[in-house]
């Protein structure tokens, strides 16, 4: 690699640190500049307009995905969505900026480990059956039944029969979902070989982000080729007309996660659920109740606080 290659690729992967960085600075961002230290990346006014473009828009839709979970649970309607896509596709992170600021009791992720031996010997699909939703609740899958067409197929965790049984299977499971008044949403996040040799050299340099990579993600990075080829068999096999897949261009993670947030908002009918009014009660005092002293050894030492400041008398 020459030395321009290296230069362009550490300013890369410094740019991917930086929009991990941004993922826990969006609940407090402001249109002000915000370094984060250590790094070098380039900052200037075009990329402080894009970043305050993409908050602004990002705030827009979670406000609208309030609406929707409200006309979910007001409704019944049942709804699960998959995502899929290679390792470092972004998934997780579309599935955070979705329920960042929803109800967990009216929108969950489930994202199941791999099956126990007890599991491994039940129906393949009962142990996600369990986790479909009730009435008033969406469901979001962190990879999904899809598994068998993915991962443990191409790491050999089963046999050429049994991924011939579940393409055989899978589209009669999913109708028969549909069928029942289950709206099933499909992604599958896109990347190139490129960038995702990129995003895995940023969580090699990203210390908060090294738990990420697992021995089994290193060797989806090494089997690329075989990924793609169950990849193509599986968009073929299962795009159905009851649960099509879409697939989402997420080399930009952040229009990525626009971009799905808008398409999953226009494939229900929703409207704004009127809510009644809210008004705080006035809290009940009594004369005669005097509050017992909490002794100084149960408080977590105040480390980051005003040492001059005034202790407030709290509940």
């Amino acid at each position: 690699m020459t030395p321009e290659n290296h230069l362009e690729l550490m300013r890369r992967i410094e740019r991917d640190l930086i929009d991990g960085y941004d993922e826990e600075l969006e609940l407090e961002i402001e249109d002000r500049h915000l370094a984060v230290p250590g790094l070098s990346t380039e900052d200037t006014p075009e990329t402080r307009s894009a970043r305050q473009h993409y908050f602004r828009e990002l705030f827009r839709l979670q406000a609208e995905l309030v609406k929707l979970q409200d006309w979910v649970a007001h409704t019944g309607h049942r709804v699960v969505i998959l995502f899929e896509g290679r390792d470092a596709a972004g998934k997780g992170g579309v599935i955070k900026r979705i329920t960042q600021r929803l109800n967990p009791r009216v929108c969950r992720v489930v994202a199941l480990p791999a099956p126990n031996d007890r599991e491994k010997t039940q129906w393949y699909f009962q142990r996600y059956v369990a986790h479909l939703p009730a009435a008033g609740e969406m469901v979001l899958f962190d990879r999904s039944w899809y598994n068998r067409a993915g991962v443990e197929r191409v790491m050999d965790f089963c046999t050429e029969d049994d991924v011939e049984e579940f393409f055989r299977s899978v589209p009669e499971f999913e109708r028969m979902l549909v069928r029942s008044g289950i709206q099933l949403i499909k992604y599958w996040f896109s990347i190139t070989d490129d960038e995702q040799h990129l995003r895995f050299l940023g969580r090699i340099h990203d210390p908060l982000k090294q738990w990420k990579l697992s021995p089994m993600d290193l060797e989806s990075r090494r089997r690329w080729e075989d990924y793609t080829k169950a990849k193509e068999a599986m968009l073929e096999r299962t795009h159905i007309p009851e649960a099509p897949w879409h697939v989402v261009q997420a080399v930009d993670k952040k229009r990525a996660r626009l971009n799905c947030i808008a398409h999953l908002l226009g494939q229900m009918p929703y409207h704004e659920i009127e809510r009644p009014a809210i008004e705080l009660p006035e809290r009940v005092r009594h004369p005669d109740y005097i509050r017992q002293p909490v002794p100084d050894a149960m408080f977590v030492p105040d480390r980051y606080g005003d040492e001059d400041g005034p202790t407030p008398d709290a509940g």
